[in-house]
């Protein structure tokens, strides 16, 4: 009896055994057609149908990347605390730079790209949040494009009556936007109406950028009209030069003209327009 329940035990082991061996048969050819440039004929009837149900599913938790795969934040260059904005920038000879305030705005903002893409120069725009927000493929656009996307807050307000978290929340949620929409975060930052105070200057070098205002105003925001732009630009150009014009907050459309005609004319006088280059700390 005890010899008869050994060998019936036995038989179970092994065909146990033969089972799991199949199996791994099995599960080896399904890797090994996997990875075949000729993949097997496809067969039909009912067996077919209930492989294809039995057929196994990429696991969505091995698609997941491990929280340890997510590259953190970049810690941004260290930037000095300064006292005033920097007005000018230092270059080699004729260079000044071309900056547009408030945007992006769809309806001029696309105006202004493509015309300073006619004549392949980069400019600085200083978005604010809101706008940004709203217009992340122009934000995009002018990355790929080459310019230099800066901050100057979310809703442009007057930062000297503004609290010290305030501020740091105008800059930190607009900076936050460009880093989604341009992948990396602005260097650069201009304060709303040019109002600076020690707190805007701290908290800017906090959050990585150097404060730059600018050295001819065109006027643009008031809508002078198109020749009162154009002769600003043309009578303040001079080596360092930071112009100012806005792109949103408004019909900037002479804006838009001006820039069409006083931007050729600079090209041919010999300017060099570029992007702002963080000085020497």
């Amino acid at each position: 009896m005890q010899k008869d329940q050994l060998l019936t035990r036995r038989r179970a082991l092994l065909a146990g055994a033969a089972a799991l061996a199949a199996g791994a048969a099995g599960t080896a050819g399904l890797l090994a057609s996997t990875g075949s440039p000729d993949p097997p004929a496809r067969s039909t009837g009912p067996a077919a149908g209930a492989a294809a149900r039995r057929a196994l599913k990429p696991s969505a938790y091995r698609l997941r990347p491990l929280t340890g795969d997510v590259p953190p934040r970049a810690v941004p260059p260290p930037v000095p605390v300064r006292r005033a904005p920097l007005l000018r920038m230092a270059g080699r000879g004729r260079t000044m730079l071309l900056t547009f305030d408030d945007g992006p705005d769809p309806r001029c903002t696309p105006h202004i790209l493509d015309t300073l893409a006619r004549y392949d120069v980069r400019a600085t725009f200083f978005v604010c949040g809101e706008m940004a927000d709203w217009n992340r493929d122009l934000l995009a656009r002018m990355a790929d494009e080459g310019h230099v996307v800066g901050n100057h807050t979310w809703s442009h307000p007057l930062l000297t009556g503004l609290s010290r978290s305030g501020v740091r929340s105008e800059m930190e949620r607009t900076s936050d936007v460009v880093e989604e929409a341009c992948g990396e975060r602005p260097q650069w930052f201009r304060a709303p109406y040019g109002a600076w105070n020690r707190t805007v200057f701290q908290l800017g070098a906090e959050l990585g950028m150097e404060p730059l205002a600018w050295t001819v105003d065109t006027g643009d925001w008031a809508a002078p009209g198109t020749r009162a732009i154009v002769d600003r630009v043309e009578n303040g150009a001079a080596p360092g030069v930071v112009v100012l014009s806005h792109d949103a907050g408004g019909d900037r459309s002479q804006s838009v003209r001006a820039l069409r005609s006083y931007l050729p004319w600079l090209l041919d006088s010999g300017y060099h327009l570029t992007v702002p280059r963080r000085p020497p700390a």
